[in-house]
C-alpha cells in the first residue's frame, strides 16, 4: 500500500485559476478540499510564482482566502493513476493516495508546438517556456530573443521576457494584419481583456510586431545563432541568441482520458467534454478550464467556480455562473477563429527535421508506416519519456496522427514509487483516440 492516505470530500488535480476557483466554491459549502499540483507554488502556469515579481495579485489574494478556508495542498505532486474513488500520486520518490468523493480536473493546457528545422538547437523554447523560464531566475539579462507563432501568449511572453531584462527584437504573429485588426476591433465587449491587450501592448511599444510572419528555420551549430523568418513573403535573417517560438496551446487530457471520461475534437485536438455544471460523461467527475477547450483565465475562473459548487451539490450557486461561462466562451471562440494557424505551418518540417525529440525520429522515418499504432511501433515515435506529448499534438496538428491512447502511470514514475503503491495500481488499458 501507499505510504500515506488522504482522505477529502473533493479533489482538485490542478492549482491554476481553475483548480484554485473549483477549492474557493467546494470549500464555501463547508466541504473538505484537497488541490494538488507538480508546481512547488499554487497558480499554475498563467499565475506562476515569479522569483523576482511574486505572484499576480489576482493569485496572492486567492491563495490567502484558501488558506483562511482550510483547502489543504498537495504540491510538488503528480497524479500518476486512479482506481475507482482513489488518485495515486507520486511526491518526489515517495508514494501517496488520495480518496475522494468528488474530482474536479483542472489540468489545464501545454503549448503546441510544431517541428521545423534547427527547432530542437538549445536556445530555441516554447513561447511559454521561455516565459516560464523566465519567472524561474533563467539568466536573460541582454540576450537577444525573438518571439514568434501564434496568439496573444506572444505578447505576454515578450513582456515577462523583457521585465527581466532580454531585449525583444520581435514578435512575428502567423495571423494575417486581417485577422489580428479584426480580433482587436472586437475587443470592446470585453473591456477587461482590452485594458490588458493595452497594457502589455504599452509595455512593449517599441518592440516591433509583424502579422503574416512565422519562422522558416532556426540555424546554428551547436546553439541558436539566428532565425530565418518570413515577414511580408521575404525570407529574413535575424540574429538571435533565443527563439521563443508556440503556436497556442493543447489541452492536458491524458487523466481524464485514462478516468473514462467522454472527449470530443476541435479540430485536430481532443478535450473532455461536460455538461452545464462541468460534469464529464463520468459520475462525479467534473473538469474545468483548458482542459475542457482552451479558452484563458476567465473562463478557467468561472468552469472551476461552478464545478466546485456543482461537486458539493449546490446547483443553484452554479447556475448562478452561467452566463459569465457564456461569454468568456464567447471570447475563447473569437480568439480561436482569428489565430487559426496558417497551413503552410504544416508544411515547415522537412524529411529530416526531428519529429519526436525524445527518441530522434525524423519525418522521413514516418511516412513509410500508417498513422497511430504502426508509426509508434515502428519508430518509437511518441514513446519516449514525454509520452508523445510535444510530438503527438504535433503529429495530430500536421494530419499525421492522432494522440494514441493513455497507459497508467501518467507521467514517468521510479519502480521505488511504483512498488510503494503496492497492487493497487491498475496496468490500465489503451484505447485509440
Amino acid at each position: 500500500m501507499a505510504e500515506r492516505v488522504h482522505g477529502c470530500d473533493v479533489a482538485i488535480v490542478g492549482a491554476g485559476p481553475a483548480g484554485l476557483s473549483a477549492a474557493r466554491a467546494a470549500a464555501s459549502h463547508g466541504a473538505r478540499v484537497l488541490v494538488v499540483d507538480p508546481q512547488p507554488a499554487p497558480g499554475g502556469q498563467v499565475w506562476r510564482q515569479d522569483v523576482r515579481h511574486g505572484a499576480p495579485g489576482p493569485a496572492r489574494a486567492l491563495r490567502a482566502r484558501l488558506a483562511r478556508m482550510g483547502v489543504g495542498l498537495l504540491l510538488q505532486s503528480e497524479v500518476v493513476g486512479h482506481s475507482g474513488h482513489r488518485l495515486f500520486v507520486r511526491r518526489g520518490q515517495e508514494a501517496a493516495c488520495i480518496d475522494y468523493g468528488a474530482l474536479v480536473l483542472a489540468t489545464g493546457a501545454r503549448e503546441l508546438l510544431l517541428p521545423f528545422p534547427g527547432w530542437t538547437l538549445p536556445g530555441v523554447t516554447g513561447a511559454g517556456g521561455a516565459q516560464a523560464l523566465a519567472k524561474q531566475g533563467w539568466p536573460l539579462r541582454n540576450r537577444r530573443v525573438v518571439v514568434a507563432g501564434s496568439g496573444p501568449l506572444l505578447l505576454a511572453a515578450a513582456a515577462t521576457l523583457r521585465r527581466h531584462g532580454a531585449q525583444v527584437l520581435g514578435i512575428h504573429e502567423q495571423a494575417s494584419s486581417r485577422a489580428v485588426a479584426g480580433f482587436a476591433a472586437g475587443l470592446w465587449r470585453w473591456p477587461g481583456k482590452l485594458a490588458q491587450a493595452a497594457r502589455l501592448r504599452a509595455a512593449l511599444w517599441n518592440v516591433p510586431y509583424r502579422t503574416g510572419s512565422h519562422v522558416l528555420r532556426a540555424l546554428g551549430g551547436d546553439v541558436l545563432r539566428a532565425v530565418e523568418l518570413s515577414v511580408d513573403g521575404r525570407a529574413v535573417t535575424v540574429d538571435c541568441d533565443q527563439l521563443a517560438c508556440g503556436f497556442g496551446l493543447v489541452p492536458n487530457i491524458e487523466l481524464a482520458h485514462m478516468l473514462g471520461c467522454e472527449l470530443e475534437f476541435d479540430g485536430a485536438h481532443a478535450h473532455v467534454r461536460v455538461d452545464q455544471w462541468q460534469c464529464t460523461s463520468v459520475p462525479g467527475v467534473f473538469a474545468a478550464g483548458e482542459a475542457c477547450g482552451i479558452g484563458g483565465v476567465d473562463c478557467a475562473l468561472v468552469e472551476g467556480g461552478i464545478a466546485g459548487h456543482a461537486a458539493t451539490g449546490h446547483g443553484n450557486a452554479a447556475a448562478r455562473l452561467h452566463a459569465r461561462r457564456r461569454r468568456a466562451r464567447g471570447f475563447a471562440a473569437r480568439l480561436r477563429t482569428r489565430f487559426a494557424l496558417d497551413p503552410a505551418l504544416h508544411a515547415l518540417a522537412g524529411p529530416d527535421t526531428i519529429v519526436c525529440r525524445c527518441e530522434d525520429v525524423p519525418m522521413s522515418a514516418l511516412a513509410a508506416y500508417a498513422p497511430g499504432r504502426e508509426a509508434r511501433l515502428m519508430t518509437r515515435c511518441g514513446m519516449g519519456p514525454c509520452q508523445g506529448r510535444i510530438c503527438g499534438s504535433a503529429l495530430a496538428e500536421l494530419g499525421g496522427a492522432a494522440r494514441g491512447g493513455f497507459r497508467p502511470p501518467i507521467f514517468p514514475v521510479p519502480l521505488e514509487v511504483l512498488a510503494g503503491f503496492g497492487d493497487a495500481l491498475p496496468s490500465g488499458q489503451s484505447q485509440e483516440l
